[in-house]
């Protein structure tokens, strides 16, 4: 019989020796700007992820996973501290998180000082040079590399937004390729510790560049654009107005454009199924590195005693609300592919349909590795719905982009409230597009007041 979660780790604290071999490995993978594009979880319905599917068979895979913000950076600093930007102040890509938080510990710290864990990383976990934080690694992998333009389309003028399409170059000299190479190495190899190996993708972020038979994979004739309402703006508040038409580095109240209106740009050049395509077509070429790293930890001795953790750090518009990118607080930029799959008190091939938060990754870490858990953590460890997917679970999720703009999002309602108390309110049982925003109608007032009561108590500059 299959054992739970708790009573692998009652096994552990009282039968076998907290040290060594003993407590499970973990194998973390990190994917840039991957929304719910996969396949088992229909997020479109061209999408091609064997691989990413098959680690959802030997695991849970959350169908309500969000990002604690709509940005790397905050994002990661989140997940890897354990504690949501309304409380570390880190809101855009420019702050750093050892400035910001220097006292923080990191899950990779914990993991090696109360663990005894090798801890090593390589690719994109932390946000640019944040990854090279000494105080979470042991050894920290950075291939050299190299940028490879993508084939554009013949009659794109030179100052056409279009960073996509497909790429003629040998998949071994791509960043993420000689990455997994590394991540593939450290598995071959004879740890005398328990490890921790992140292995972080950079694409699906842009540019949308990958090997040409990942494009041919998906013909551009056939593309399905997302499903859209014209008017969908028409009931914005003004920073929903804001966010959706223009791209903004959010650090702490300080709000400012960089880009104009990217969804006019991508109809004005026709764009848009070249976008889609080129999306699902880089999300293809993750999957198959994914694949290959998975077949690497079957193939080796540590297949039975390893938990596997993939995870996107936020979702990613393609032109639905006509809003291009993340920097929103929106279901779409905010919901991402979390699938957990391990050795004993995991569900096998269960979908998981709880709202969940990426900032519960910490706790659950501990939890599975048999570590005691940390005060101060802002999330809660998913152990229990690991072992029952269908575990009754009343946790509303926190979402924040930039100093004072929230959203929450429980099973049936996403309430956001920005920092000049704009509102906007949708009800995912009758409206899962979010087309209608109901903030304004009184009829729902005593919806948003008890939403309101799970917004951050705490907002750091």
């Amino acid at each position: 019989m299959m054992r739970t979660i708790r009573e692998v780790i009652i096994l552990l604290i009282f039968v076998l020796p907290l040290c060594g071999k003993d407590r499970p490995n973990i194998l973390f993978i990190p994917v840039d700007d991957l929304n719910t594009w996969v396949g088992h979880l229909g997020g479109h319905p061209q999408a091609l992820t064997p691989n990413i599917d098959r680690l959802a068979k030997r695991g849970v895979s959350f169908t309500q996973a969000y990002c604690n913000a709509p940005l790397c950076n905050p994002s990661r600093v989140s997940l890897f501290t354990g504690l949501l930007p309304s409380n570390t102040g880190v809101y855009g890509n420019g702050e750093m998180m050892r400035v910001k938080v220097p006292d923080a510990v990191t899950l990779m710290q914990y993991l090696r000082s109360e663990g005894g864990y090798s801890v090593q990383g390589g690719g994109k976990t932390f946000h640019g040079s944040a990854s090279y934080d000494p105080k979470s690694w042991d050894f920290y992998n950075m291939p050299r590399r190299e940028r490879h333009a993508g084939e554009r389309d013949a009659h794109l003028p030179d100052d056409a937004w279009a960073p996509w399409g497909p790429i003629d170059v040998d998949e071994s000299e791509l960043f993420d390729v000689k990455n997994v190479d590394w991540a593939i190495s450290e598995l071959g190899k004879d740890h005398e510790k328990p490890f921790f190996i992140a292995c972080g993708f950079t694409k699906p972020h842009m540019p949308w560049n990958a090997p040409r038979k990942y494009f041919d994979m998906h013909p551009i004739e056939d593309v399905i654009l997302p499903t859209t309402l014209d008017n969908d703006r028409e009931d914005l508040p003004y920073w929903g107005e804001k966010f959706a038409i223009e791209v903004h580095d959010v650090s702490g109240a300080r709000n400012f454009a960089r880009h104009g209106e990217d969804h006019e740009m991508v109809l004005k050049h026709k764009q848009w199924p070249r976008a889609v395509q080129s999306y699902l077509a880089t999300i293809s070429y993750i999957d198959t590195h994914v694949g290959r790293l998975l077949d690497a930890l079957e193939e080796s001795p540590y297949a039975d005693n390893t938990y596997i953790v993939l995870w996107g750090d936020h979702g990613w518009h393609l032109g639905e609300k006509q809003h291009w990118r993340k920097h929103a607080l929106w279901e779409v930029t905010t919901q991402t592919t979390l699938v957990i799959a391990g050795p004993e008190g995991v569900a096998k091939g269960e979908l998981c349909d709880r709202p969940v938060s990426l900032i519960d990754l910490y706790p659950t870490v501990l939890e599975i590795s048999g570590l005691p858990m940390r005060e101060g953590l802002d999330g809660v460890s998913l152990a229990p719905l690991l072992e029952d997917p269908g575990h009754e679970w009343n946790r509303p999720v926190q979402m924040t982009f930039g100093y004072e703009n929230h959203a929450v999002r429980t099973d049936r309602w996403r309430y956001i409230r920005y920092n000049d108390g704009g509102e906007e309110l949708y009800d995912h049982n009758e409206d899962p597009n979010e087309w209608t925003n109901l903030a304004g109608n009184p009829e729902y007032s005593s919806v948003i007041k008890r939403l309101k009561q799970s917004l951050p108590k705490t907002n750091r500059k």
